[in-house]
């Protein structure tokens, strides 16, 4: 039998909470951990609980869902306890959205997205994936990268960009413009597989957790700059 997807739910609003506790719990694969007010009480009811997937809104009385996220996922967590973050925001380009991901959250989820949206993204980041669709990629690069001024290609991170293949690069580059998988392999005429092949590869030379943090990596690196969205 398969085991269950053990979710912790963090949000200050009480309703908020009980709605998402209630179509969780009613699915067969998925199982309620906790609930919890505010992001301190988060991150104790985690360290107890050790859920699979943690729901973390973003704003937060007492701790923010950020510092909340950075407790359990910063280099000095227990690797064997780090569970999944998934942000939970109002507004699709949440203001703390970049810092979020760069915490190590696995993608970020609408409050007022579909129930089967609530719980599709759920599976999805409790197997290891970044919940960021290509458009809500595109969406999050054009954001971020407004912000710091980008720094001049490859310097920071050059080393580490010498790691990858030439094929590995260029699949990087397409990950940071928000392409999927399926659209990477079309554009560079190769098999999905292969491409998936390559994304694994790039995340374990780079150590990085997922596409979140790829996209992030191929911007702060200089790899590809804002102008080049298209």
């Amino acid at each position: 039998m398969k085991p269950y997807i053990r979710v912790l739910i963090v949000d200050d609003q009480a309703m908020v909470r009980a709605g998402f506790a209630a179509l969780l719990a009613a699915q067969s694969d998925i199982e309620v951990a906790g609930e919890a007010a505010d992001g301190a009480e988060g991150v104790a009811l985690c360290h107890s609980t050790h859920p699979d997937v943690v729901l973390m809104d973003v704003r937060m009385p007492e701790m923010d869902g950020l510092e909340a996220a950075r407790r359990l996922l910063g280099p000095e967590a227990p690797a064997e306890h780090r569970p999944k973050v998934l942000m939970l925001t109002t507004f699709d380009v949440d203001d703390y959205v970049y810092e979020a991901l760069r915490a190590g959250a696995s993608g970020f989820l609408l409050k007022d997205a579909p129930p089967a949206d609530l719980i599709g993204a759920v599976r999805v980041v409790a197997e290891g994936e970044a919940l960021l669709a290509p458009s809500v990629t595109r969406r999050l690069i054009a954001d971020f990268t407004a912000r710091p001024p980008a720094p001049p290609r490859g310097a920071p991170a050059a080393p580490r960009l010498r790691g990858l293949t030439e094929r590995e690069t260029e699949v990087l580059e397409r990950i940071a413009r928000g392409e999927s998988n399926s659209e990477i392999a079309e554009s560079l005429v190769l098999a999905v597989q292969t491409v998936k092949t390559h994304v694994s590869r790039i995340f374990t030379k780079l150590d990085l957790r997922d596409r979140a943090q790829a996209v992030i990596f191929a911007y702060e690196s200089g790899l590809v700059a804002p102008g080049d969205i298209g």
